[in-house]
């Protein structure tokens, strides 16, 4: 099964979090799955990810893959282990949630 990193998974829990007290519970069930196809996708085949998502293609790193999943973009790393490195709502300011993320808000 592929990991998350201690930051995906924050994400992953807030997103969780803001779904339950929203009680928004088929955006819940959306969301675990599409987890849980990204990480058959990346299994499967991890060089298959695009090197940036669609609308920031300025992303792009080394060793670093990005694939939708239902209404997410899920980042990864594309080394060993392939570790899952961040998950955003599609229509997520996903540059300014990484900067956030980095300085710890």
């Amino acid at each position: 099964m592929i990991e998350l990193t201690p930051k995906a998974e924050r994400a992953l829990d807030d997103l969780r979090e803001y779904y339950e007290q929203l009680e928004r519970l088929e955006a819940l069930q959306n969301l675990e799955r599409a987890l849980a196809e990204a990480r058959d996708r990346i299994e499967q085949n991890p060089a298959a990810g695009l090197a940036a998502p669609r609308p920031y293609p300025y992303m792009a790193r080394p060793g670093m893959a990005w694939l939708k999943a239902g209404r997410y973009w899920i980042s990864y790393v594309t080394t060993k282990p392939t570790v899952i490195t961040g998950i955003f709502y599609d229509a997520a300011d996903i540059p300014n949630r990484i900067r956030d993320a980095d300085r710890g808000q």
